[in-house]
């Protein structure tokens, strides 16, 4: 493949996968007319148009999606035998890119990343928070980070948390003239704070379990988020009711700043897990950063 061929097809991918020029352009490094062209000079030299491009999206035509079914094995091997070169060095390098909620960072990452830092200078860690379930392989991203059980069969998975238990909480303020609800049904009559599900753009329903009988509630109110630190603000503020990971509100509710409820009905959920696909072959980097932060129970 002649150098000009290659740069052709990585400029293609990379728009494929980010669905956009704009986007594309500035992780290659170079201008959106100069990619657009090295796109229309790709196509003309096929004969066949790659993309649709519309004003709002840039998607891949069916002739695309086979050339990208074709190409990108080949352009991943390359990435992974680049990336086993830091196996010859004293300490592993490169770049190790997660996908992640919001509440992950806090909870897993936050205290144990700098120790990772320290012990491994030459390794870039970047992590990306989205509470949606993206397709990891598409967007390139070594791994991504969801709780045991919405992990698919096909992924390897390496637990890096311990289990996390939900519980509803409100202020003292919001409490003042109401009545804590008794049993989740009567959360229909307060103000909560919505969660909104990036993937499937509905409101996520409440989660409760006791007695080995699990159930969900559709809440209302008046505020919607589409993260748990926001939502945990809203509730602090006195804004309504908020459903979050305990630990995370753990100092607010031993400060007195927040009011837990209905914990008797509390769930728990297993932990953090690393997912990744079986058929990828770990980065030396990657593996590294894996085995530090490997959940042991203690």
């Amino acid at each position: 493949m002649r150098r000009d061929e290659f740069t052709e097809m990585r400029a293609f991918l990379e728009v494929a996968q980010e669905r956009s020029f704009t986007r594309a352009a500035s992780k290659l490094g170079v201008t959106r007319s100069a990619l657009s062209h090295t796109i229309s000079a790709l196509e003309a030299r096929l004969g066949v148009r790659l993309l649709s491009r519309t004003t709002r999206d840039v998607a891949p035509t069916a002739a695309g999606a086979r050339l990208i079914e074709s190409i990108q094995p080949h352009f991943e091997s390359i990435a992974a035998g680049i990336s086993a070169l830091g196996a010859l060095r004293d300490k592993p390098s490169g770049t190790v890119r997660l996908v992640c909620p919001d509440d992950a960072v806090e909870l897993v990452f936050r205290s144990r990343l700098p120790a990772f830092l320290r012990d491994y200078p030459d390794i870039t860690v970047e992590l990306i928070v989205d509470n949606g379930f993206t397709n990891i392989v598409e967007r390139q991203f070594d791994a991504g980070v969801r709780l045991g059980e919405a992990i698919a069969r096909d992924m390897v998975a390496a637990r890096i948390g311990p289990d996390v238990s939900y519980t509803v909480v409100g202020s003292p303020e919001y409490f003042a003239g109401r009545s804590a609800p008794a049993t989740p049904h009567d959360l229909t009559d307060h103000n909560c704070v919505n969660l909104r599900l990036p993937t499937s753009g509905g409101l996520y329903a409440w989660e409760f379990e006791k007695d080995g009988r699990e159930f969900s509630v559709r809440v209302e109110g008046q505020l919607v988020m589409s993260n748990i630190g926001p939502a945990i603000n809203a509730a602090l503020d006195g804004a309504g009711l908020s459903y979050v990971p305990r630990d995370l509100v753990r100092q607010y509710l031993d400060g007195g700043q927040l009011k837990e409820v209905l914990a008797d009905w509390a769930p728990t959920f297993q932990g953090y897990h690393l997912y990744y696909p079986s058929r990828r072959h770990p980065s030396p980097a990657f593996s590294a950063f894996v085995e530090a932060f490997r959940y042991r129970q203690r």
